[in-house]
């Protein structure tokens, strides 16, 4: 065997093996290649990312007759639709055909017949007789027509309950009035009203009250809109109306 030549080692004298063919630890073990580049690194593929051009601007207008309730519905579509404002647009009960023209949907009063519209009944008023706080009419909680005889009713040019007939009652000597100016004049003691309770409370006044009429007719309140003009956004509209959540199927 051949002898393993020695160098001298440090300071003692002594020779020192010299080690061949061996690597070095760290050559032993080299670091990783980095990967290969096969796109830049910086773009990423994303799929069904979503679309980022914004919708058109858009509001829905929403027509609303006196009295009509519409608050939980606004309330929920601000929370479904935020970057859809609502606008309420006050509408006559009686001008409804023509407000829906720029309108997207309406509440409005029945009846209203008209195959051109989407009718939904969403809820009916009691009708309340309306007078002076200290009229003998106020000395009980609930009216019937038969308790109406005698008594002077102020007519409306606004009226909302269609058709109404009060057997042995007497008609106002002056002209029909809007419903805010027949509850002034009622309270002053000249003739009663009778509107749905919304309006009732709607022109509240300190020397007015009001009592129920227990036999007298409902106003249905519903949401009605064009059958050409369904759109997006009026689907949403009827689904919070009808209690559906976001979630929900038809």
């Amino acid at each position: 065997m051949a002898k393993q030549a020695r160098r001298p080692g440090r300071g003692t004298g002594k020779p020192t093996p010299v080690r061949r063919n061996k690597a070095a630890p760290a050559e032993r073990f080299p670091p990783p290649k980095p990967p290969r580049k096969t796109a830049k690194t910086s773009e990423k593929v994303v799929f069904d990312a979503p679309s980022t051009e914004s919708e058109e601007p858009r509001t829905f207008r929403l027509g609303v007759v006196p009295g009509a309730t519409p608050g939980k519905w606004i309330d929920a579509w601000k929370q479904r639709m935020p970057r859809v404002p609502l606008e309420l647009v006050p509408i006559e009960a009686r001008a409804t055909h023509a407000a829906l023209k720029d309108l997207d949907a309406a509440l409005v009063r029945l009846p209203l017949l008209d195959p051109t519209l989407h009718i939904i009944t969403l809820y009916d008023e009691i009708p309340v007789v309306v007078a002076a706080a200290d009229s003998h009419l106020m000395a009980v909680d609930e009216l019937s027509t038969t308790d109406l005889a005698g008594e002077v009713v102020i007519g409306l040019t606004d009226d909302a309950l269609d058709a109404l007939e009060l057997p042995g009652t007497l008609p106002a000597r002056f002209a029909p009035l809007p419903t805010s100016e027949a509850i002034a004049t009622a309270a002053s003691g000249v003739g009663i009203v009778v509107v749905p309770m919304s309006l009732a409370r709607l022109h509240r006044r300190k020397d007015a009250d009001h009592r129920p009429l227990v036999d007298g007719p409902h106003s249905t309140v519903a949401l009605v809109w064009p059958r050409e003009r369904t759109t997006p956004d009026v689907d949403t509209f009827v689904g919070i109306v009808r209690g559906r959540t976001a979630n929900s199927s038809r």
